[in-house]
């Protein structure tokens, strides 16, 4: 977002010319993801310019999908909790599995 705008994003319509087999992958990939046109290139776009953005400060550009997952960083510790509880319970019921597969 730009600051000038202070949060709202305004829109704007152009016209590009672009590569007839670019257009046919991109209208292909689109329909694929299930997604507009309008919605890949602005996402395509928006990658390639917060990886330049990213190069500048000497930062490798994490994919967006990426960026948003690692804002559960936080939570590793639990998680890795919670794995240990199910692999203590997994221990507990292991025995009872012999048991009954013996019987």
């Amino acid at each position: 977002m730009d600051g000038g705008n202070m949060g709202i994003r305004a829109r704007m319509k152009m016209t590009i010319e672009l590569p007839e087999a670019l257009f046919r992958r991109a209208k292909s990939m689109a329909v694929q993801e299930g997604v507009t046109l309008k919605q890949l290139l602005t996402e395509a776009l928006e990658s390639r310019l917060d990886a330049r953005r990213s190069a500048r400060n000497g930062k490798a550009a994490a994919p967006r999908w990426m960026r948003a997952y690692g804002a559960l960083q936080h939570l590793r510790h639990e998680r890795k909790a919670i794995e240990r509880a199910i692999e203590s319970e997994f221990e507990k019921i292991e025995p009872e599995d012999r048991s009954f597969n013996h019987e």
